[in-house]
């Protein structure tokens, strides 16, 4: 079942391509996330045999990273914090949700901008408060690029070393199995690494709502 779940998921990725990419990563920069944990690994996996180019897959996240951001940044500035708050639970953005992006934009700025592009359950708001605040949009977009640059590098860096060793990933059931035994700390340390991020963000936040 795991397999197969992987080989569709796998497929999909390759027959939607740049564009596809593209759009799932727009969509993880807005309110209704696609998490770049499984759009950029995959793609990297195909780049590493022969069917894409990983430095086009980087590039072209990085753009629908920053094409998703700015479209939050823009409604979010052209509507106003009252519809947003009001509104927002349509599209999961609880009031606290909101609250949490506004301590933090408040408390580290265009700083907060870089690091939240590599955090869990922050990067994906940000853009929101960036927009209340109207932000130098320039500044924004700058940290945006930076920020989701690094993370989404380092992503197709992972979906290399881990996926791109193995060509019969596709057909052989055996060669995922091998994968999961052989690369096993990879996936630990994958796992470790989203755990401390996970932290740190928890932690940032509760500093960010103190200094408030």
């Amino acid at each position: 079942m795991l397999h197969h779940l992987l080989v569709v998921w796998m497929q999909f990725v390759l027959d939607w391509g740049y564009l596809g990419v593209f759009v799932m990563m727009l969509f993880e920069s807005t309110a209704l996330p696609i998490p770049a944990e499984v759009v950029i690994p995959p793609a990297a996996y195909w780049a590493s045999q022969g069917r894409f180019n990983v430095v086009a897959i980087v590039m072209v996240a990085i753009a629908g990273s920053w094409a998703g951001s700015a479209l939050s940044y823009w409604i979010a500035w052209k509507l106003g914090r009252p519809i947003v708050e009001r509104y927002g639970r349509y599209v999961l953005l609880s009031p606290k949700k909101i609250e949490g992006a506004d301590h933090w934009f408040d408390a580290y700025g265009a700083g907060g901008i870089f690091v939240a592009r590599l955090l869990p359950g922050i990067r994906h708001l940000i853009s929101i408060p960036a927009g209340l605040f109207k932000m130098n949009f320039r500044l924004f977009s700058i940290m945006t690029i930076l920020g989701a640059g690094l993370f989404n590098g380092a992503l197709a860096w992972f979906g290399i070393k881990v996926l791109g060793d193995q060509p019969a990933l596709m057909k052989d059931p055996d060669a995922l199995r091998h994968t999961l035994e052989s690369k096993s700390y990879w996936l630990i340390g994958f796992a470790i690494v989203i755990a401390i991020l996970y932290a740190m963000m928890m932690w940032m936040q509760k500093h960010a709502k103190m200094q408030a």
